[in-house]
């Protein structure tokens, strides 16, 4: 009854929204929808916060900010903040809690309150049909390949391959697909 579809006058404040996606109320913070691009058949959870920016109205760089693919799940009470490019592949699905950004502070400068300092964007790519467990942080500058499962409470502040399972902060990969089956990447893990 409160949510935001495709249809409805929230829904199309957004730079896409395919059919059968829904936004699930209560919604959290949602603001520069405009360059929020969100494919078919995708449910963002409840209390999810999308946002392209810093503060509602501003402009942003690029015109989509923030693109969510088909088939998608963003779990509740999760966090996507686009500042340049987060792009989230087809059948994406996270756990809830769960934090994306492209963009963080800096604490270089002693001089200026960490809260006024920022570092420059890094985009961040999040291939298809991977998998973010529960409370997963991705960073800027993160590349998560295709078939990829993060653990739960992993951060994500590099590359990791395509069909792989990383955990730990920062996440590492624990097993690889190597075309024929699952190995593990520690040799010593075998033994378990």
């Amino acid at each position: 009854m409160g949510s935001i579809g495709p249809a409805s006058r929230a829904g199309r404040r957004f730079g896409a929204f395919g059919d059968g996606s829904i936004v699930c109320f209560p919604p959290a913070a949602l603001f520069n929808e405009r360059y929020i691009h969100i494919g078919s058949g995708t449910l963002i959870g409840p209390n999810v916060s999308l946002s392209a920016g810093m503060v509602p109205g501003q402009e942003c760089l690029t015109d989509r900010v923030v693109s969510i693919g088909d088939r998608c799940l963003i779990g509740r009470g999760s966090s996507i903040v686009g500042h340049f490019e987060i792009v989230i592949g087809d059948d994406v699905w996270t756990g809830p809690n769960v934090y994306i950004t492209d963009q963080n502070h800096a604490y270089d400068d002693i001089t200026i309150p960490i809260s006024r300092q920022a570092q420059a964007e890094r985009p961040v790519w999040i291939g298809a049909g991977s998998w973010l467990g529960t409370n997963t942080v991705v960073l800027p500058g993160a590349r998560i390949g295709r078939h990829v499962t993060v653990g739960a409470g992993s951060v994500v502040a590099g590359e990791l391959p395509d069909f792989c399972v990383a955990v730990g902060a920062p996440a590492r990969v624990i097993q690889r697909h190597d075309g024929d089956s699952w190995r593990r990447q520690d040799p010593s893990l075998n033994r378990q």
